[in-house]
């Protein structure tokens, strides 16, 4: 059984789709979601406004967008759309620019998606299961590998850590939290605590340091809790100075990027 694919039905999945612009490759997400009956047009339309307002945040790792928007009405039901453009696009992202696939995200409340998000940001952080998606010919191709049930021709190679393994707790006196924050605190900001969380199992600090997955609007309230903030460089723009140490993360999905931002925060 996989979180990931019991929102993910194969009538929305969609590979060499057609799209003019970042505008057009959303829409073509939304389409989806609404043609399985997860959300309405107006979801859509809320996913391109968010990016409109907020930027390119939604671009979290070399070539892949994460679509999405607050829960709203236009929500019927929690589920996910896969679409894999036959051309790349450009958001705007100065790291992660062009774009070729875009999973939108629709949900009614933030807790029901949250092991489906750890599935995925371990996909697409495994370079051998992206390759095998972007070959992939077909929806249920696509399907068959989110499920595991075709591996891919070779093992997984995860990403080296950036250095040596950690000490074993903080070496100096923390709050013992990190916050990391996207535009509607259930979407992207979950990709970053997915992969905080597996940095800081492998240095054994977990049982020392939580992560928070949140909003701009909540994390302004609960930056004087925490040690550090993690987000994308156009919310941290937003979130302005909070009196707390701010790291823009280029890539959510990296692991050496994210081990480097603990080590220069927390003097390892």
């Amino acid at each position: 059984m996989s979180a990931l694919t019991d929102l993910l039905s194969p009538d929305a999945v969609a590979v060499d789709v057609e799209a003019a612009d970042w505008r057009a490759a959303v829409a073509a997400a939304g389409a989806l979601l609404e043609a399985t009956g997860v959300a309405t047009a107006e979801y859509t339309a809320e996913m391109i406004e968010s990016v409109v307002e907020k930027g390119p945040y939604i671009v979290i790792a070399p070539g892949f967008a994460f679509a999405h928007a607050r829960p709203s009405p236009a929500v019927l039901r929690t589920g996910l759309s896969w679409v894999r453009l036959a051309r790349p696009v450009e958001f705007g992202h100065q790291r992660n620019d062009p774009v070729d696939l875009v999973v939108a995200l629709a949900a009614t409340d933030a807790k029901a998606h949250t092991v489906a998000m750890a599935e995925l940001a371990k996909v697409i952080g495994d370079r051998d299961r992206s390759a095998a998606l972007a070959a992939a010919a077909t929806p249920a191709q696509i399907l068959a590998i989110l499920r595991g049930d075709r591996a891919p021709d070779t093992a997984a190679s995860p990403e080296p850590a950036a250095h040596e393994p950690a000490a074993a707790e903080p070496a100096r006196r923390t709050a013992n939290k990190i916050l990391t924050v996207c535009g509607n605190g259930l979407g992207t900001s979950l990709f970053l605590k997915n992969t905080l969380e597996k940095v800081l199992g492998d240095w054994g600090w977990s049982s020392y340091i939580t992560v928070e997955a949140t909003d701009t609007i909540s994390a302004k309230g609960k930056a004087k809790e925490a040690d550090l903030i993690l987000t994308s460089g156009e919310i941290a723009k937003a979130l302005g100075d909070l009196g707390v140490p701010m790291t823009v993360i280029e890539n959510f999905t990296s692991t050496a990027e994210i081990d480097a931002a603990l080590r220069a925060n927390y003097d390892v």
